[in-house]
């Protein structure tokens, strides 16, 4: 029965391959609201910089604090994170009021933090933001 090794190779590697795939599945599931972060916003006051380094109805990226913020108008700031609500990434960049994720490519309005582009479905989580000392302090008690 030299038949018999090959065939159960091929169905231990079909197996495995299976497997492999539904993880693969399993870890880009559009379920999640929050990312995989425990906590997709500041638990504690984070500075983040001058607030005259947000352009006036821009938006700067500070990606090491995971969060984006935009300046509508002089001296009114809105803050979210940037942290993805599809699988977690944070945002690598800002084009045209749009954040982008580089993992699965949503969108995010940088402005509202609606997702405009999926495969994210929710907005970014607002974070409060204040002025302290003309540099700006994003998160609770803000």
């Amino acid at each position: 029965m030299p038949g018999q090794p090959a065939a159960r190779r091929t169905v231990l590697k079909g197996a495995a391959l299976a497997g492999a795939a539904g993880l693969g599945v399993a870890a880009c599931s559009t379920e999640s609201k929050l990312g995989h972060a425990q906590t997709p916003t500041p638990t504690a006051p984070v500075t983040l910089g001058a607030a005259d380094e947000v352009p006036v109805g821009g938006a700067k990226l500070y990606r090491e604090e995971r969060l984006v913020v935009s300046c509508p108008v002089k001296g009114q700031y809105k803050a979210f994170s940037a942290q993805c609500t599809h699988a977690g990434c944070v945002l690598d960049k800002i084009e045209d009021k749009e954040g982008n994720c580089p993992c699965h490519g949503s969108r995010f309005d940088v402005t509202t933090g609606q997702a405009l582009k999926g495969p994210a479905t929710q907005p970014l989580p607002e974070v409060p933001v204040r002025i302290a000392g003309g540099k700006l302090v994003a998160g609770p008690d803000a």
